[in-house]
Formats: C-alpha cells, sequence, structure tokens
C-alpha cells in the first residue's frame, strides 16, 4: 500500500462511484453500432470469443496501466504522467504524452458530439411518427436532408454540448460522480425493453443465427484483426479518461478487478444491444450493417413500420444520446483537469475554453458533411476520425505501455496494484511488456488501413 495525497481535482468517495464512472466511459458508440455487426459477418461465436481474449489480453491491461499512472499522480492527466515520470526518475518528455491524449480527446469529442445531435433530432423525429410507414428511400432522405441542414444540425449538437459541459463544470462528485449513478441504470433499463420489443416484434431466430452461430469460413485473418481493434478500442484508452478517473478514485480501491468487472459489463451491453438491433433488422429483411447507415437509416425504417415503434424508436434513439453522454463526459474531464490545473484557472473557466473549441471542430465537422455547398471540401469529419482513431488513440497507448512497463519503477506499480494478488500482478506486467506493444502496432496498421 502507499499513501496518498488528496486530488486538488476532487475525488470520489466510493468504489462504486468509481466503476459506475468507468463503466458509463466504456461504453460508447463502438458497443451499439459495431460489435453486433462485425460478429455476425465474422464467424459469430469464434469472433465473440476472439474479442474476449483480445480485451483481456489487452484492453483491460492498458487501461489499468493508465489507471495505476493516475493512481501514483492524484491530480491531472499532465500533471499524473510528470509525476509518475519524476518518481521513476525518467525524462520529463514523457509529458508529451498526456497532451497528446488531451487532443485525441478534443477531437473525438468534436465527433461525438454531432452523432449525438444526430441522436436528438432522431428521437424526437420518431416520437411525432416521422417514420410511420416510412419506406427505406424516405429513411435515407431524411438522413441525407438533416445532413445537409448544417444550422439544424448546429441547433442540436450544441444544446447537447451544453448538458456535458453543465456536467464536468459541476464537479467530480456532484457532476460526474452523480451522472454515473443515474446513466447505467437507465441504460441498464432502456436497453431490457429494448432487447424485449425487439425479440417480441423482430425475428429473433435469423438475429441468433447471425450473431452467435459458428461459422468458420468467415473467420479468418482479417476477421481476427477486426476483432483485436474492436477490443482496442472498446474501453476508451488513449484519451486520458482511466488516467483522470485513477486519480479520483478511492486509494484501496482494487484496480485490476474493478477493470475487469467494467470489461464484463461493456461486453454484456455489446451483446444486448445486437439483441435489440438485428431481430428487427431481419424482420424487415434489411441488409445487416453498422455505423450510421444502420442507426439512422434501417433502425428508423424498421420502427417506423412495427406496433408502438414511434415510442420504442424514441427510446433506442435517447439510449443513444445517454451512451454518448457518458462517453463524452469522460473524454472532456481529462482535457478540463489539464487545462485548469496547468494555468491556475476555474473549473467554470476550463470547461469553458475546451468546450469552445470542441463546439468550433463540431461545427466545422458538421460543416463539411453539408453536401449542398458544393464546393468540394475536405470532409473533416472522416478526417478528424481518421486521425483520432488511426493514430493519436494507438499513439497515446503505444506510450503509456512503454513507460508503465520499460520506464516506470517495478516497486512502485505494485505499490499502486497492491489488493491484486501477485499472480495478477505479474500477469498484467507480462502482458503490459510484451504482449501489448507489438499488438497496439497491430491495431495502428489495422486503423490506418480501413480508415
Amino acid at each position: 500500500m502507499t499513501g496518498a495525497t488528496l486530488n486538488p481535482l476532487g475525488e470520489w468517495r466510493s468504489r462504486m462511484t468509481f466503476v459506475l464512472s468507468l463503466a458509463a466511459a466504456a461504453v460508447g458508440m463502438g458497443s451499439i453500432w459495431r460489435f453486433s455487426y462485425l460478429s455476425g459477418e465474422y464467424g459469430g461465436a469464434p469472433f465473440v470469443l476472439a474479442y474476449v481474449l483480445f480485451l483481456l489480453l489487452l484492453a483491460v491491461p492498458i487501461l489499468i496501466a493508465e489507471l495505476v499512472l493516475g493512481s501514483q499522480g492524484r491530480g491531472s492527466v499532465v500533471a499524473s504522467v510528470a509525476h509518475a515520470a519524476e518518481r521513476s526518475y525518467c525524462s520529463s518528455a514523457w509529458g508529451l504524452l498526456s497532451w497528446l491524449a488531451c487532443l485525441a480527446g478534443v477531437l473525438l469529442l468534436a465527433l461525438y458530439v454531432v452523432v449525438a445531435g444526430w441522436s436528438l433530432v432522431y428521437a424526437g423525429a420518431m416520437y411525432r411518427g416521422s417514420f410511420s410507414a416510412a419506406s427505406v428511400l424516405n429513411a435515407g432522405q431524411y438522413f441525407a436532408e438533416l445532413v445537409a441542414d448544417s444550422g439544424r444540425m448546429l441547433l442540436w449538437q450544441s444544446l447537447f454540448l451544453m448538458l456535458v459541459l453543465a456536467v464536468v463544470a459541476a464537479g467530480v462528485r456532484r457532476g460526474i460522480g452523480l451522472l454515473a449513478w443515474l446513466l447505467v441504470p437507465t441504460l441498464l433499463a432502456s436497453l431490457i425493453l429494448l432487447v424485449q420489443y425487439s425479440t417480441t416484434h423482430g425475428d429473433l431466430a435469423a438475429a441468433g443465427k447471425f450473431l452467435f452461430s459458428v461459422q468458420w469460413l468467415d473467420f479468418n485473418r482479417e476477421a481476427l484483426l477486426m476483432a483485436l481493434g474492436q477490443a482496442f478500442f472498446t474501453l476508451g484508452v488513449g484519451v486520458g479518461t482511466g488516467i483522470s478517473y485513477g486519480s479520483y478514485a478511492p486509494v484501496r480501491v482494487p484496480i485490476g478487478r474493478s477493470v475487469i468487472a467494467v470489461a464484463v459489463f461493456d461486453t454484456l451491453v455489446a451483446l444486448a444491444m445486437g439483441l435489440a438491433i438485428f431481430p428487427l433488422v431481419f424482420a424487415y429483411n434489411l441488409v445487416p450493417a453498422m455505423g450510421p447507415g444502420l442507426m439512422f437509416i434501417s433502425m428508423p425504417h424498421a420502427f417506423g413500420n412495427i406496433v408502438q415503434g414511434e415510442l420504442f424508436g424514441a427510446l433506442f434513439f435517447l439510449l443513444m444520446t445517454l451512451v454518448a453522454l457518458g462517453s463524452c463526459v469522460a473524454i472532456l474531464e481529462p482535457v478540463v483537469g489539464a487545462v485548469k490545473q496547468r494555468f491556475g484557472l476555474r473549473r467554470v473557466t476550463a470547461v469553458a475554453i475546451v468546450g469552445a473549441l470542441a463546439w468550433l471542430l463540431a461545427y466545422a465537422a458538421a460543416f463539411t458533411l453539408d453536401t449542398s455547398t458544393g464546393d468540394g471540401g475536405p470532409d473533416l469529419f472522416r478526417l478528424l476520425d481518421r486521425l483520432a482513431g488511426g493514430l493519436l488513440l494507438p499513439l497515446v497507448a503505444l506510450g503509456t505501455v512503454i513507460l508503465v512497463g520499460w520506464r516506470l519503477r517495478r516497486p512502485l506499480l505494485r505499490a499502486h496494484l497492491y489488493r491484486e494478488t501477485n499472480l495478477f500482478f505479474s500477469l498484467w506486467y507480462f502482458l503490459i511488456r510484451y504482449i501489448a506493444p507489438p499488438a497496439i502496432l497491430l491495431v495502428m496498421l489495422g486503423a490506418l488501413l480501413t480508415y
């Protein structure tokens, strides 16, 4: 056990708040619109097993490493990395790692804000019956018109961003911690209702065959690479959230077991989302897909042509908004903490500065999606996605495992994982040193080729 100073940014009082906050951060858009499709497309059950294996061998150890960095520093992302490096007599240049994480976070925040704005628009449209008896063509036209209406997108993404800023401005306990206690139970209740509705009114047999049957012909090297990439991105590593939340965690929290619990929760949510989505997709003979095409074209069409679809369609898009809210708060907090502590600002001031930057990026990303301008300009939305997901996140994760696994002193690491067994620590240390670095390089290569 090691002594710990109070975090000037705030702390959580209980392990449950810490775990719930991590869980709210981990469940992202990839769990909703990507995981279940990849499972069906790349072999079903073998893909799920490979994903779980990679989750335990790569993502979980990286998140534990981030939390250990935070528990050492007990401050912002920047302060925690600098303090950890100083205690192990490492170069101050490692501080660049934390600023790269903040940069990746701001870019991803802008993208999430745009998608969350779409979700709010669709929640209202579903409830008003705008997709009643709509064809796939009608649903596609609605999405195209929304993307072309940059003013409308700006309104709703601004309202969503204001909500995110309000939560972070309220602080670690009254804002982020309280949100976690409200968001996770609400997410679970909504998901249970949606799964029950989808399995009752959809084609459960076809969805089960697509998601969970064993299709060895589809399980190839590409499937393994996809499973590796999905496992890496699913827990939100690389944006400083783990470092930040680790610094807020109670001193006696068992970090390793807490992360494993969050990984299990995230996997169960991803599987449940598949059961909430694909029975409806197959009931209307739609082609399985992932990404915005699945969420904003296929699902509105399905909900618009089924009994009580308006109500449950609105619930579905509100669920997407809640998922985006948890992710955005977790992404924003490390950047706000870094700016606040580095420049000695009040929390509200730091929130306003970072929020303004994210708003400008989200506005630019939304405007470049406006096809009506016809100027042939760059698609900033996809450019930011490629830069953050394909380069910055893997780069930050790689720097983290090199710092923790090869530069920080082992006794210091053991002191912050003292609640775990010697076997657990030795296995984690081995994975961080020898397995994670080459795996992250594979993820980076795959992400760059995919994007």
